[in-house]
């Protein structure tokens, strides 16, 4: 008998023993030693950012090191890179004035710019003296029994590079963008702003006035327009505003979104009626000392109420506020595109935004509500009418880019995926095509610059290189006559350029995801001019930071080739099994599948730390970048398209690599990652075993009209009467709530305003009334990005996976320790 009890003993041993080997711990440190926090402390700069001056070819930069933030002037024409100043002699300038200790390492300096004579720099000290905000008449009139209002001083300099002189400036200009109401005339003669619905408009002295004081009884205000109401406003604003806020400021002046011409003499808007656009309400329970209700308009897909556009042109000559004639579809969309800013001109206090056009026309276009017909039209002031340049017309949705158009007005550059991929055209401002200026199979991204005076065009485009990963960008350039395309900046890398103005230069920032990312400058010729900048990653690599691996894989169809990237534990063993996460998001307008180095580490490299294998991965009808067959494949079927392709991206994986585990694999996403991976788990619920959701659109009924519609489809059906009607009709995630077996957290913000808190509130319904086991987060307060909580999220999300992929139901401790050491500890 004793024997037998042994023997038990042994067998109950035994098989402990066996259930404690197949536990694994979740790697916390390793994962908390890359928290946001410890990662500002390690990566900095990962590119050069030009500013260029007006009166030459030169730029200024700066550049974070481990070393300190460096200030540099480039002047490419002399192929010299200098320091702006020296750091040590300027902190100590400073000092002097300011009476607080600088030294050059840990010297930085807020709003720097060239001044007018380009020899001068201006720029602000922020110091530990203390002195009573500028406002602080105001709150004392408001609240006489208000308590000291202070604020750290700050001074403003100008220190000439020539003579080495700082000066303090005593009384310094308010800043400008303090003013988000006023729209200010390329002349600064008129501002026009939004009041009680309406639109209005000040001189430059009355602005002035505002600017000191915004309650100054003297200021003369213009009223332009009487029939503004609820819903049917002149302005902006009042989005995320509760019923307390909009009580709050319903008497203070708003932005209203005009294009200004040229000679400041004349403007354009839309206006969006909005009136039986139907209601939308989410509760701000954590408000104080009550909750608050936000209401705002909304349109779903497939709904009949929907927003009326009015295109309206008003003249300060004549005096008249015209709604102009464009009805052409129902529903349309109206899109009015603003001048582009020169490059050189991103450092200027004012930047004025004119139309696209000049005095006498304006272009603009109109979309029908499928997004199957676009008109790329112009205003004619003169004749007062439409001008349709170019017709797109198409079986799915139609994306359009802005025009380039020529400034002798007579050529315009035309962007259009008419021929199946994204390509450049060249029309007379009469609407005659002229000629196809870029063709083949790769796709143009955007214009870069044209040079007029060597008729050449450059362009951003990607997957024209053979053997390389067809999402990298570079820069080319055709000359505007047709011929050969040239290639710019050469190099296995995904590039970004910034271009001067004269297209003379432009600054090359190389990356992948695997290297360092290095900066460059290039002639128009694309020869390097001289290497700028490599980013400093020694603290990042002596935390045991690894570059992360890109591999390619076949479509489920079997031929069609795909990217993605891997990221593994950076104390990785080859012999050990581990589980796989996939970090999904399926589009339609981008893929969550990084090209160049990235800071943003929370959902893909930190989540590895804790002991997965996390893989990104493109899809079929994930990214806009490549085919639009490629890109429109999940058009008709927005929940399904995407998930062949990620499965079989996880199954290829486990094929070459013997230490992932694909009977563990986890799934996470968010907005449209966290509908991808609850639908995942539905579809494929022998396959998907564990997933976490956040923010989902699991219900794209009840999402926005504008991407929902766009991305499915909506049916235009005629009646016999004439009428003009869409039907829209979607698969959803709670229909497939029964198909649930694994391991579901849903999540989401309560005050979400962009994917409704109704999405995942009904996928918990749906499965509640499926009697299905599942886990569900609401984060107080936050919007679609989760905000002061994202930190939070994370260390929740790891301990579902930490706990249902790696099997360690240990739990963690109630206290998130890896969070409360980044707090600063309080004196």
């Amino acid at each position: 008998m004793k024997r037998c009890i042994l023997s038990l003993s042994f067998i109950l041993i035994s098989v402990w023993g066996y259930a404690q080997v197949g536990v694994e711990k979740g790697n916390y440190e390793l994962a908390a030693r890359f928290s946001p926090e410890k990662l500002k402390k390690m990566i900095f700069s990962t590119d050069v950012d030009p500013h260029w001056l007006k009166k030459s070819d030169r730029f200024w930069y700066e550049y974070e090191t481990s070393e300190g933030k460096f200030y540099y002037i480039v002047d490419p024409g002399k192929k010299t890179k200098n320091d702006l100043f020296d750091r040590d002699k300027l902190a100590a300038e400073i000092t002097r004035i300011v009476k607080d200790p600088f030294d050059g390492q840990h010297l930085d300096l807020n709003d720097l710019k060239f001044l007018e004579d380009e020899s001068t720099i201006s720029f602000r000290i922020k110091s530990s003296e203390q002195v009573l905000k500028k406002d602080w008449d105001k709150i004392k009139a408001k609240n006489k029994n208000a308590k000291d209002s202070l604020e750290q001083k700050t001074y403003e300099f100008h220190y000439n590079l020539g003579t080495q002189i700082l000066t303090e400036i005593k009384d310094p200009a308010k800043e400008p963008e303090r003013q988000s109401w006023a729209n200010i005339s390329p002349d600064s003669s008129k501002i026009i702003f939004a009041k009680h619905h309406n639109l209005y408009w000040m001189n430059k002295a009355d602005f002035l006035k505002a600017v000191k004081d915004e309650k100054d009884s003297t200021i003369v205000e213009h009223q332009l327009t009487q029939d503004g109401e609820k819903d049917y406003d002149y302005g902006t604003g009042g989005r995320g505003e509760d019923n307390v806020d909009e009580e709050k400021n319903k008497d203070k002046r708003k932005r209203a979104m005009v294009l200004w011409s040229d000679d400041s003499q004349q403007f354009i808007f839309t206006r969006s009626d909005n009136r039986q656009v139907k209601d939308l309400w989410v509760i701000h329970h954590t408000k104080d000392p009550r909750p608050t209700l936000e209401s705002y308009k909304y349109a779903m897909p497939g709904e009949k109420e929907q927003p009326i556009q009015e295109l309206v042109h008003y003249s300060f000559e004549t005096k008249n506020m015209n709604r102009l004639p464009v009805p052409t579809f129902k529903d349309q969309n109206i899109g009015l595109w603003s001048a582009s800013l020169p490059n050189n001109a991103r450092d200027d206090d004012f930047k004025p935004i004119k139309w696209l056009g000049d005095n006498n026309s304006f272009y603009f276009s109109i979309t029908s509500r499928d997004l199957k017909k676009v008109d790329i039209c112009k205003w004619n002031l003169r004749d007062n009418k439409k001008e349709v340049i170019v017709e797109e017309r198409s079986n799915t949705y139609i994306d359009i880019n802005k025009p380039e158009i020529l400034s002798n007005g007579l050529e315009i550059i035309h962007w259009s995926e008419r021929d199946g991929w994204g390509h450049l055209y060249l029309y007379g401002s009469d609407g005659t095509l002229k000629r196809q200026l870029t063709s083949g199979s790769y796709h143009v991204e955007s214009i870069a610059r044209v040079d007029e005076k060597n008729r050449k065009v450059y362009f951003v485009a990607n997957g024209k290189e053979s053997g390389e990963d067809p999402y990298y960008e570079h820069l080319y350039s055709v000359n505007l006559a047709g011929g050969a395309v040239t290639l710019m900046n050469t190099g296995n890398f995904n590039h970004s350029i910034n271009m001067n103005d004269t297209g003379s230069y432009f600054v090359n920032n190389s990356s992948r995801v695997n290297t360092v990312p290095v900066a460059t400058l290039h002639d128009r010729t694309g020869r390097k001019v001289m290497d700028l900048e490599s980013s400093d990653f020694s603290l990042l690599t002596a935390a045991g930071y690894k570059f992360p691996e890109p591999f390619t894989f076949k479509a489920d169809d079997g031929y069609t080739d795909l990217y993605g990237v891997m990221y593994k534990p950076y104390d990785f063993d080859s012999t050990k099994k581990y589980p796989i996460i996939e970090y999904v998001y399926p589009g339609p307008q981008t893929e969550a599948v990084n090209k160049s180095f990235g800071r943003g580490m929370d959902r893909i490299d930190r989540l590895a730390q804790l002991g997965f294998i996390v893989i990104t991965s493109g899809n079929r009808g994930g990214h806009p970048g490549r085919s639009k067959w490629y890109h429109n494949y999940g058009y008709g079927n927005l929940r399904d398209y995407g998930l062949d392709d990620k499965k079989a991206a996880v199954e290829q994986l486990a094929d070459r690599h013997p230490y992932i585990d694909k009977s563990r694999v986890g799934i996470h996403g968010h907005s449209g990652g966290g509908f991808m991976s609850t639908a995942a788990m539905l579809v494929y619920p022998d396959f998907f075993k564990v997933a976490v959701s956040s923010a989902g659109n699991h219900e794209n009924n009840i999402y926005n009209r504008w991407w929902s519609e766009k991305h499915h489809g909506t049916q235009e059906v005629i009646t016999p009467k004439g009428d003009t009607t869409f039907v829209y009709q979607i698969e959803k995630n709670p229909d497939l709530a029964n198909n649930l077996k694994g391991r579901l957290l849903l999540v989401t913000g309560d005050v979400d305003n962009n994917v409704h808190p109704a999405n995942t509130i009904r996928m918990a319904n749906a499965l509640i009334k499926a009697n299905k086991r599942f886990d569900m987060i609401t984060l107080p307060g936050q919007r679609h990005g989760f905000g002061d909580m994202t930190e939070y999220f994370f260390w929740r999300m790891g301990d579902y996976f930490v706990q249902h992929l790696l099997g360690d139901n240990t739990p963690p401790p109630v206290d998130m320790l890896e969070v409360q050491r980044e707090k600063p500890q309080k004196k």
